[in-house]
């Protein structure tokens, strides 16, 4: 026997964040009641959010503000990548 889903839960989100998500819940197959519900699911299952928070260091947040605004090292390949990162 099936159990009686009853409750509900609701949240205020960012329309456009809803809107991707949403699109990529549809190409999973998945409805938005069904993501809640594993979402909960895992939740219960890890004691805790499903995954890791952690606040970025400096060195991360400066990179990221510099991604953010176009500004970085670009390669031409993925071999001066490497070789710029020493692999």
């Amino acid at each position: 026997m099936g159990t009686s889903k009853t409750a509900s839960a609701r949240a205020l989100i960012d329309p456009e964040i809803k809107k991707e998500a949403e699109t990529i819940l549809k190409e999973l197959g998945l409805s938005v009641s069904k993501s809640f519900e594993l979402y909960y699911r895992q939740i219960i299952a890890h004691r805790g959010l499903p995954f890791e928070l952690q606040v970025p260091n400096e060195k991360t947040m400066k990179a990221i503000k510099n991604s953010r605004q176009g500004k970085g090292i670009t390669f031409s390949s993925p071999e001066d990548l490497f070789e710029d990162l020493g692999i």
